[in-house]
């Protein structure tokens, strides 16, 4: 741990994992760290933004809520990477398919993150940059889930700003490009650890099919989505 607090992240002294896994809704954190974790200890309670470490079959991990939106997961990660060494960040989190051949409860891991954000203008480059994950991390996720036996989907998501849009045919022009999916946090995450040279990784589980419009529940949502987690956690 490099630093005390931040505006944000106040750990009172518990140490923050180098890997951490980062789920939007801090409830879910909570359900995480008493489900997998041994030794458990609450690092964060600033804005009710829920925050734990301990350990996974003897190795430390921690796990975070950073809230909704590139803005929210953008502020959380720099703070950990900068103020607390976090060296592996692991997004976890629901998404809506976006492809025909997707089901409920398949597990996306996105290669990379496409956007309708204006994040990425900071970095003020001579172009337009592609937001991709750790390869590293990538590779040894894809070959988890197929031990598993778990169907995956590797590819292209959407980190959309826009969750109720105006423009109802915005996300069928995604679709035509092979976007597999929609989520709102990974292309801000994915920036951060590049502009860090730190490793990240975002993995789902499809809550909704938007060409079916089939649909899980909100509970489901919180606390049934246990593959991705545990492909998660053998990451770290």
């Amino acid at each position: 741990m490099t630093t005390t607090s931040t505006p944000h992240i106040d750990p009172k002294g518990v140490d923050i994992a180098e890997t951490i896994l980062l789920p939007g809704d801090p409830l879910r954190a909570k359900f995480i760290a008493e489900t997998y974790f041994d030794d458990i200890r609450c690092f964060n309670e600033v804005r009710n933004m829920l925050g734990f470490t301990g350990t996974y079959r003897g190795r430390p991990v921690s796990v975070m809520g950073t809230g909704m939106g590139i803005p929210s997961i953008s502020l959380y990660s720099y703070e950990l990477i900068h103020h607390f060494g976090v060296k592996n960040l692991i997004r976890v989190g629901t998404c809506g398919a976006m492809q025909k051949n997707m089901d409920l409860y398949d597990v996306v891991i996105a290669q990379g993150a496409s956007t309708d954000s204006n994040y990425l203008d900071q970095f003020n480059l001579p172009g337009q940059w592609a937001p991709l994950s750790s390869y590293r991390l990538l590779e040894q996720a894809k070959r988890i889930a197929d031990e598993r036996g778990q169907r995956t989907h590797v590819g292209n998501v959407l980190s959309s700003d826009v969750f109720y849009g105006a423009d109802p045919d915005a996300l069928g022009r995604w679709m035509k490009m092979g976007i597999l999916a929609v989520e709102m946090e990974s292309a801000g995450l994915f920036a951060n650890a590049a502009a860090a040279g730190v490793d990240a990784l975002a993995i789902f589980t499809v809550s909704d099919q938007i060409v079916t419009d089939a649909k899980t529940t909100p509970e489901e949502r919180q606390t049934a989505f246990t593959s991705m987690i545990e492909i998660a956690l053998e990451l770290a």
